[in-house]
């Protein structure tokens, strides 16, 4: 028999649930929601009303996986401190860009210069390659990108991040790859292609340089708009591992959408950032990492680890303070993590998670897991 969209809907939190009608990516990825691509973001609606549900403005709200920084921006906007944890510096280096209170302006300018100052350089190859950048760049792209990474150093340390998200962002749409595969290429595409995002021939990228200049004046746009919004509000943003970090302060919430087993290699998603910026590469204490796969041993640990994130979390809240986990628990893991760290399940909230996409069909769910530290 089938089922009418009202018997679906029946027990899904509508307020949690929206249409791309209701909900269109604009919005989804509204200021500097969109600085940078990302795989397994946190939308950012869903951080806005669970804040103006469960807390209070002067609230210290917590994500031991803050990712793109997701919770922190909009926890900043909401007029609450905010902290976030993660292990994959190049998340700390987005997020920490995303939330930094900057002269607009004068950003501008400082980018202007590095773009002209790198152009200046006439696509001078200068500085280190490693043999993965040689292999997935043309040679007129990866001079352009060499380029911009030195102009970029010359600028003062803030506005130097902003220049490197830049960069980074310009090496994701420079790589030898298909249009129509940015996520995980598998190998360089060296020749013409058939190309299914355009539906005709397509060549390689051979230069980085336009891309530059796009993401520099995108970039400019997004953080100006945020600037509008920001508040004065404390952010913090920790690069460690979140089993062992030691918050700066207690927190009174948590707020987080952790990773799920087996699922994204977070370091290798963002793989040219790690090779170009020389980030530390700590995707060895990844939790739930795609390379682990999905079996038992795997599932296991990955118990083991959350329990450990959320019993350190824990011990960091303020007594009684409310936990958010956004989860697709298809394995049925989070009793026993939440067992196991010390909080109590006080309700769990269904929302449909609209695919938005014909490519992948499908009803798709998420739980909210509305905890209490104990």
């Amino acid at each position: 028999m089938a089922v009418t969209q009202g018997e679906l809907y029946a027990e899904i939190d509508l307020e949690l649930s929206w249409s791309e009608a209701q909900l269109p990516q604009v919005e989804r990825t509204k200021h500097v929601h969109s600085l940078h691509p990302y795989l397994g973001k946190f939308i950012p609606q869903l951080v806005d009303v669970f804040l103006h549900r469960y807390f209070a403005r002067g609230d210290r709200i917590y994500d031991p996986f803050a990712g793109s920084g997701t919770t922190l921006v909009e926890a900043n906007v909401f007029g609450a401190d905010a902290v976030g944890c993660d292990i994959s510096a190049f998340n700390c280096l987005l997020t920490r860009v995303k939330t930094a209170d900057y002269s607009t302006g004068e950003l501008e300018l400082a980018l202007r210069g590095a773009l002209k100052d790198a152009g200046d350089r006439g696509g001078d190859a200068s500085g280190s390659s490693t043999p993965w950048l040689d292999r997935w760049y043309a040679p007129q792209a990866l001079a352009e990108l060499l380029a911009y990474r030195a102009a970029g150093e010359d600028l003062s340390a803030a506005y130097r991040d902003v220049a490197r998200v830049i960069l980074s962002r310009a090496a994701r749409s420079a790589r030898l790859t298909t249009h129509f595969d940015l996520d995980f290429p598998a190998t360089p595409v060296t020749a013409p292609y058939h190309c299914q995002k355009h539906r005709r021939e397509c060549r390689p990228v051979a230069e980085a340089r336009k891309f530059l200049v796009r993401y520099t004046t995108d970039t400019v746009r997004r953080l100006r708009e945020f600037a509008a919004l920001r508040s004065a509000r404390d952010v913090d943003v920790l690069h460690a591992d979140a089993r062992t970090v030691r918050l700066p302060h207690k927190a009174t919430g948590l707020i987080t959408s952790p990773p799920y087993p087996g699922l994204i290699d977070y370091h290798e998603q963002h793989r040219y950032a790690y090779e170009l910026l020389g980030l530390v590469d700590r995707r060895d204490d990844e939790i739930g990492a795609a390379a682990a796969g999905r079996g038992r041993g795997a599932l296991t640990s990955y118990v083991e680890a959350m329990s450990d994130v959320f019993a350190n979390a824990v011990s960091q809240l303020e007594p009684g303070a409310r936990v958010l986990i956004v989860v697709h628990d298809s394995k049925d893991l989070y009793p026993a993590i939440l067992e196991r760290s010390g909080l109590r399940l006080e309700e769990r909230i269904t929302r449909h998670v609209n695919r938005r996409t014909g490519r992948r069909a499908g009803e798709f769910y998420e739980d909210v897991l509305l905890c209490r530290a104990k």
